[in-house]
């Protein structure tokens, strides 16, 4: 992802901010191009760059089984929910595969599970007969229940949690080959010096981030409805259990982030987990940490690879890359200062919240910035990114 960073940055020519008195005329030339085979028109340049996106964030997005008796009209909003977040932090679902992923290979060591099986206990797959689920390693190491739930687990086939699902290989290899192809098509009209919008560039940062969570995503089964029941009943935390116990909003919102629900979520008094629920393990939720930190570092460096591309006014080319620094700042001074505060305050205490919420509503409105003005700066385009890519010219001619 590096190289493809360091390519667009060499390859790329340099610009600057051009008035925005020249955009009749630039498109116009655009528009009047005299060999439609070697141009694209404004919708192509939009439409692919919206189908790229939405493959990066609805398509790809993995979420975990939800409560049961759900509506159509709940299920969508909830994925919805996620393509939004996906949308204004994507690193953030990186993190949460790479928790899912890493807590997966934990299983896999501990109790001998397939990746297959493993990826279904940490989203909430299999529950047991009063459906509760089987969501943590306590429940799996309990010297009553665990060896049983451990036995029931592995008896079930791995075609059985496959037909649950409502993607197979094929149909995500077709949807990561979209992000790869507009990668290719980026790099080729940099290449060729020709210009890229701003949109694209947003668009490229979406398809690179989309690549780690189809790999981290790769075994984990799409958009389960219904889990697989298993296993004795477990006696529950509370006699009565009508809806999933869900942790305070604040915990739900550092789950989202960092993995950590400060153990307020407990299985034996929910009968779903939390939508960004992955195994309680510390040492891999380190390591999603620093994955998400490098992934959100890249995410905001690729919108770097604008900073010399035409813009409509001076005042957007500084906005854009002032936007730009903060969200490649932002994941790395939190991480930094989350680490320092830990020797001065107790987790979950105030002064971690209030610097965290603060950081964090400066990365969203910034994440915000990056995601407007590409559509706005569509009312000015240079000639250039009316050319489409001459592939003829990397075909070997004999």
């Amino acid at each position: 992802m590096l190289l493809i960073l360091l390519a667009v940055h060499l390859l790329s020519k340099d610009g600057k901010a051009a008035l925005l008195s020249h955009s009749l005329d630039a498109r116009a030339t655009a528009d009047s191009c005299d060999d439609i085979n070697s141009c694209r028109t404004f919708f192509s340049i939009v439409s692919g760059c919206l189908a790229t996106i939405f493959a990066c964030t609805w398509v790809s997005v993995h979420p975990n089984v939800p409560p049961p008796n759900q509506s159509r009209l709940q299920l969508f909003w909830r994925r919805l929910k996620m393509m939004l977040i996906a949308m204004i932090a994507p690193e953030v679902m990186v993190g949460f595969a790479a928790r899912q992923h890493l807590g997966t290979h934990e299983l896999s060591k501990k109790f001998g599970f397939s990746t297959m099986h493993g990826m279904f206990v940490s989203m909430g797959g299999f529950v047991t007969s009063d459906e509760h689920p089987i969501a943590t390693i306590e429940q799996l190491e309990d010297s009553t229940l665990g060896p049983e739930l451990q036995a029931a687990i592995q008896k079930i086939s791995e075609k059985d949690i496959t037909d649950k699902s409502k993607g197979d290989a094929f149909s995500k290899g077709i949807a990561l080959l979209q992000g790869l192809w507009f990668i290719l098509q980026t790099l080729a009209r940099v290449h060729q010096r020709l210009a890229i919008t701003q949109l694209e560039v947003a668009t490229l940062a979406f398809a690179v981030v989309n690549i780690f969570i189809w790999l981290l995503w790769w075994n984990k089964p799409l958009d389960v409805q219904r889990p697989i029941v298993i296993g004795p009943p477990t006696q529950p935390d509370t006699e009565t259990v009508t809806l999933p116990g869900q942790p305070s909003r604040w915990t739900r919102f550092g789950g989202a982030i960092a993995g950590d629900y400060l153990g307020e979520y407990k299985p034996l008094s929910s009968i779903s987990v939390p939508s960004f629920w992955s195994l309680n393990d510390n040492d891999a939720q380190g390591k999603a940490t620093h994955i998400l930190v490098l992934v959100g570092t890249v995410f905001g460096a690729i919108h770097c690879a604008a900073w010399n591309t035409t813009f409509p006014t001076p005042a957007e080319m500084w906005i854009w890359r002032t936007s730009s620094l903060v969200i490649i700042a932002v994941p790395v001074l939190t991480l930094l200062t989350g680490i320092a505060l830990l020797f001065v305050v107790e987790p979950g205490q105030d002064g971690i919240n209030v610097v965290a919420m603060s950081f964090i509503s400066i990365y969203i409105v910034a994440r915000i910035v990056l995601i407007v003005l590409p559509l706005v700066e569509l009312r000015f385009l240079p000639a250039s990114a009316f050319v489409d890519v001459n592939w003829s010219t990397y075909i070997p001619h004999i």
